[in-house]
């Protein structure tokens, strides 16, 4: 059986898709359903690759338990392939995404908002990167 792979996109990879990957990543642990699903994140720019998330992020998602190791790597088109959805943090990263498959992955692309819990101030993930602690 192969695989259900799931790929979370913000802008950097540095802040948002990471901490939803660890997030993830945890419970599909917890679930044993390694076996059948695949996770990973990557960013619509690419000027942080390989380094690991932001320290803030590193440093709430400990608190909660979550050790965040990923390495930041930007989109590529086997991306637009290989996963089977395409999980956007915002409208910005879903119209970026959107321009760099050259193609039509509307069937693969849904917002992380659709996710929230409803009645949440924002409808989106907001980026914290430029934000405080």
């Amino acid at each position: 059986m192969e695989k259900y792979k799931i790929l979370f996109v913000c802008l950097g990879n540095i802040c948002r898709s990471p901490a939803a990957h660890g997030v993830m990543q945890r419970l599909i642990e917890d679930e044993g359903l390694d076996s059948v699903i695949e996770v990973d994140s990557a960013g619509t720019y690419g000027g942080h690759q390989g380094q690991l998330p932001d320290h803030r992020m590193r440093r709430h998602a400990a608190r909660r338990g979550y050790d965040l190791t990923h390495r930041s790597r930007p989109v590529v088109q086997n991306d637009f392939t290989h996963f089977d959805m395409i999980v956007a943090m915002d409208d910005g990263n879903a119209r970026d995404l959107k321009w760099m498959a050259r193609t039509d992955i509307t069937h693969r692309l849904v917002m992380m908002g659709d996710y929230l819990t409803p009645g949440q101030k924002h409808s989106y993930v907001p980026d914290p990167y430029y934000g405080g602690p």
